[in-house]
């Protein structure tokens, strides 16, 4: 018995079915069950006794409870959609600038890439809690209040000042001192995107550089034309990975989490979460469609 002999683009798909095996398994066999589970209950009225729970069929009431009827949940989703959009660009920029930097031959370099990856150990677990707590906030605020929080106001208005006297947009500028006030959110936020970033810069072939410098071209050059096309598919990696992390991060999903937990409110907890997945799938959607149209592929 003869067996076809595959090409190579026919391996290359065989080799991505078998690479997402085990995420479809797994989604199979432990996510199926609880994704129809939650659709059902943010379609009904879910009721917890001693003996059980009860599914009453309201329809899209939940739905409309969530988006017309709840004091907070419209306002904190709109809040989560304008911090992506003006995050998402800044927490990339960061980390791939840094990553640059972070990938030169310097004293110290190991340090300093642990330095810069220490916020994504300090996010998790009991120390997120804490700082994410009300203790924490207060504890901040009113630091900011005694110490620093005029001292802040007064760098951004200088800095505001300045951009504008330089003949800069006023919508860029306002952008760019936003920025400044958000800069240890965007540090904290860019740790995995930098090690990625930099996982990308040492896979790029010496001999391009090389050729690039016997050819006379500056780093600049070298930058936009080589390093930023052979790093454009791990920025759309990057994207999504931010996209998706800042959602996690926000207020609106422990505002899902409290409703259901704190209110017992299961299925209007279920009908925030659906909303929340659709917005998130929209953006995620359009963001890698046009993003993706700029990606360099080396064959």
């Amino acid at each position: 018995m003869k067996f076809k002999k595959l090409s190579l683009e026919q391996k290359n798909r065989y080799y991505g079915l078998y690479f997402i095996l085990p995420w479809f398994l797994g989604f199979l066999f432990l996510f199926m069950v609880p994704l129809i589970s939650s659709f059902r209950y943010s379609l009904s009225n879910l009721q917890v006794s001693n003996e059980g729970f009860s599914l009453e069929f309201i329809g899209l009431a939940n739905f409309r409870e969530a988006l017309f009827s709840h004091e907070s949940y419209v306002r904190m989703l709109t809040e989560s959609v304008l911090n992506i959009v003006v995050n998402t660009p800044l927490i990339i920029i960061f980390s791939l600038f840094f990553a640059v930097i972070l990938n030169q031959k310097f004293h110290g370099r190991v340090l300093a890439r642990a330095i810069f990856f220490l916020p994504v150990i300090l996010a998790s677990g009991i120390i997120a809690s804490i700082e994410n707590g009300d203790l924490m906030q207060s504890v901040v605020r009113n630091a900011n209040d005694m110490t620093g929080g005029g001292l802040s106001v007064m760098k951004n208005l200088d800095l505001t000042i300045m951009l504008l006297e330089s003949g800069m947009s006023p919508i860029l500028v306002e952008y760019l001192t936003g920025a400044v006030s958000r800069i240890y959110e965007i540090v904290s936020q860019s740790g995995v995107q930098i090690l990625i970033f930099l996982a990308g810069l040492q896979s790029i072939s010496p001999s391009l550089y090389e050729a690039a410098k016997i050819e006379g071209s500056t780093g600049y050059e070298a930058f936009w034309k080589i390093t930023f096309p052979m790093l454009s598919p791990l920025i759309l990696t990057n994207l999504v990975y931010t996209i998706v992390d800042s959602f996690i991060r926000d207020q609106t999903s422990r505002l899902v989490v409290d409703t259901a937990f704190k209110s017992f409110n299961f299925g209007l907890s279920a009908a925030m979460s659906w909303i929340y997945f659709a917005i998130i799938a929209l953006i995620l959607w359009v963001t890698t469609a046009i993003v993706s149209r700029k990606v360099f592929y080396q064959n």
